[in-house]
């Protein structure tokens, strides 16, 4: 009898459980082995996951959030000095990071689409974001149609760069597009001239705007050419886990802590420099927080 014990107490990493709940198993057994949870993080998404001052530390709306999860773990595994590492991630190794179990976490600026529900998991989404275009004030760019023989900028690796170069190719815009490494180059390309607009999600290009000499200069105009969900990742086929961040998720909406953290982030000064985004909730967030949902925006 000794001996089944023991082997169950290995199997399930000697996390304590509460009667009636199931061996932990996926994740939370991968994150009770090691004492540690690896988040991944983005290093300028501004301002959901950026890196902002001398301390290398991440910060960003997503980044409390995920440690908003990380509480929860601690108190479901009795883990109080449960070990939280974190994991650089980009556009394009983000998903395989997750896959693989080098990242267990990662909430940063990634859309749900159908394509990536097929190799990894979703949260309930936490932002509801636009596709739209960042243009100087008196660059005579209001949509899309104004762009035809233009420099574009967007972002590597992201549904932005696929869907910009797909309508490029369609309308036959004689578009130059051009795919930057992360959010903060696109940016710098905008600032310099080599770029006439930056496509992105809006959220995103608020938070470039932010960061410019001279904000005002800079405009977020033109039609919705996409609509996303923002969610965090996680691998495929772990219900114990995905419940938990779902759990940790609708308990911030119910109780309408969210507010106070969107606030922080999207309507108030940020590290590193009082950055503000200028950019209040919309009906379709507060939609979502209302109804969660982690499907792709139809």
């Amino acid at each position: 009898m000794q001996k089944i014990t023991l082997i169950g107490c290995a199997l399930a990493f000697c996390a304590p459980l509460h009667a009636n709940e199931a061996p932990l198993a996926g994740t939370l057994g991968k994150i009770a082995g090691a004492q540690s949870i690896t988040l991944g993080y983005r290093d300028a998404s501004v301002p959901f996951s950026y890196v902002g001052d001398h301390s290398g530390q991440p910060m960003g709306y997503s980044v409390d959030l995920a440690a908003k999860v990380v509480e929860r773990v601690r108190n479901k595994l009795d883990m109080p000095k449960l070990k939280v590492k974190y994991n650089l991630v980009t556009s394009q190794t983000r998903i395989p990071l997750v896959q693989n179990g080098t990242v267990d976490l990662e909430c940063g600026s990634t859309g749900v689409t159908a394509e990536r529900q097929k190799q990894v998991a979703f949260s309930y989404g936490f932002i509801y974001v636009k596709g739209q275009l960042l243009t100087a004030r008196d660059s005579g760019i209001q949509g899309f149609a104004d762009l035809r023989g233009k420099n574009v900028v967007t972002t590597a690796g992201t549904t932005n760069e696929r869907y910009l170069k797909n309508y490029n190719a369609e309308n036959t815009m004689g578009m130059a597009v051009i795919s930057a490494k992360d959010h903060g180059e696109a940016f710098q390309m905008l600032e310099t001239g080599r770029a006439q607009a930056f496509y992105m999600d809006d959220a995103l290009l608020y938070g470039e705007r932010a960061k410019a000499r001279d904000p005002h200069k800079w405009v977020v105009v033109g039609e919705e050419q996409s609509r996303e969900i923002y969610s965090c990742m996680l691998r495929k086929d772990d219900p114990q886990f995905l419940a938990l961040v779902n759990d940790t998720l609708g308990e911030l909406y119910r109780s309408g802590e969210i507010h106070g953290i969107y606030q922080r982030w999207f309507e108030q000064p940020i590290p590193p420099k009082g950055l503000n985004l200028e950019f209040p909730m919309t009906r379709e967030l507060k939609a979502l927080i209302a109804a969660p949902t982690s499907e792709p925006v139809q």
